[in-house]
């Protein structure tokens, strides 16, 4: 499992750990992935992701999955999130 989040595409970033002594070190500094179910209104049923804490907020602040989704760009997307996506639009488009 990826350490990626699957709406933004955030990832592990490198940088230093400095020392009192001004000593410099590698290291990593991983996103905060949480592993979640959002309820998708338009499907009727919740979807399992695996997304960033920041990512969590953005959905609240935009109203849910669905229109989290509908103005996200194909490129951040992991394939599962792209699949629900892609769900989401046909059942729209039923409706």
């Amino acid at each position: 499992m990826s350490r990626r989040c699957e709406l933004t595409g955030k990832g592990p970033m490198v940088g230093n750990n400095v020392s009192h002594a001004n000593n410099k070190t590698k290291r990593r500094f991983l996103p905060n992935l949480n592993d979640v179910s959002l309820m998708s209104e338009t499907l009727g049923r919740p979807v399992k992701l695996r997304i960033s804490a920041s990512a969590l907020r953005t959905v609240d602040h935009r109203g849910g999955i669905d229109a989290f989704l509908a103005k996200a760009k194909d490129a951040d997307l992991s394939p599962n999130a792209l699949k629900i996506k892609k769900e989401i639009a046909k059942a729209q488009a039923t409706a």
